[in-house]
């Protein structure tokens, strides 16, 4: 039985995971320390943390695991694009590197983003999407994209940016708005849980310029109807209130564009619970468990044993 290692460092997240076809995908994964009050890491704090994080999480991954590794995965990169780089992934790459070295096994290097997409197509039970062509969603903290993803004979699939924020991520939003309230970064989980208490639904609003989208003036929004004496419980429902209907705008234009396809959510953002019923209307959607949704490295394992198996 082949099982692959795969290996995430992003800007959120330190992750190791191991994939087997008989007992799938098992990882292990420990989020950057942010201090509080603060929305994120700079670089160099987050180079630092994943080189203290990432042998742990590969140790306690191994941790009784009796059988063999036949390659290793990694992120090398954010996005399958020329020039993307985001100095945290030389983390996860150095690791990869001295392992597939040591060990003399073959060494797959993938984009985050496609880990993202892989992650969410297995996680939704629907893997054969893979060598299909669909629309992707990647909505994180540090993406607000939807990409076109199409089958390729060298790399399984490539992705071509369909559309994407102008100004602010999604994630990023969720987490100003939510350190607004006086809650942890990374906020989406208890943004969610706020918005879950507020009785009075709120009515979203989405900019789209073309099939692109702006979330600056949603920050605005929350940031006014917050000092003029909303409840938390409110602001937080209108926040993912309008990043729903910006997505959900942003798809409708999207598919009206390029015609009927599947459509796959992906990202942390997309863990949230609250929009999927919406998203869902009018299209054939799928979602990531919000294990998979979140920064990982499941995808990254599970292209590699794909990478694998298809290497001749």
């Amino acid at each position: 039985m082949s099982c692959f290692l795969g290996i995430d460092t992003s800007n959120y997240t330190t992750s190791a995971a191991l994939y087997d076809s008989e007992n799938g995908i098992i990882q292990c994964k420990k989020l950057l320390p942010v201090k509080s009050g603060e929305c994120g890491l700079r670089q160099s704090d987050a180079v630092f943390h994943h080189t203290q994080q990432l042998p742990q999480m590969i140790e306690e991954l191994l941790s009784g695991f009796e059988g063999s590794i036949d390659a290793v995965g990694v992120s090398s990169r954010p996005r399958d694009v020329e020039g993307s780089y985001m100095p945290c992934f030389t983390v996860g790459l150095s690791a990869a590197r001295c392992l597939s070295a040591a060990m003399k096994l073959p060494l797959y290097k993938f984009s985050h983003q496609s880990g993202h997409i892989a992650a969410a197509a297995y996680s939704a039970g629907n893997t054969d999407m893979l060598f299909k062509s669909f629309l992707a969603f990647h909505v994180s903290g540090g993406t607000t994209e939807a990409v076109l993803v199409r089958p390729d004979r060298e790399r399984f699939f490539t992705t071509e940016i369909a559309a994407r924020t102008l100004d602010l991520n999604a994630g990023q939003l969720i987490d100003r708005v939510g350190v607004m309230l006086g809650l942890d970064f990374p906020c989406g989980r208890e943004l969610e849980k706020l918005a879950s208490a507020c009785e009075i639904r709120q009515k979203g609003r989405a900019t789209l310029k073309g099939c692109d989208c702006c979330l600056s003036g949603t920050e605005n929004l929350c940031r006014k109807a917050y000092e003029g004496g909303a409840a938390k419980e409110e602001v937080a429902a209108l926040c993912l209130a309008c990043v729903e209907k910006t997505l959900c705008s942003m798809r409708d234009a999207l598919l009206e564009k390029y015609g009927k396809m599947p459509v796959l959510f992906a990202g942390g953002v997309m863990s949230n619970q609250l929009m999927r019923e919406r998203l869902s209307q009018g299209c054939e959607a799928y979602f990531a468990e919000p294990e998979f949704s979140a920064d990982n490295a499941a995808g990254i394992a599970y292209l590699c044993g794909m990478r694998h198996e298809f290497k001749d």
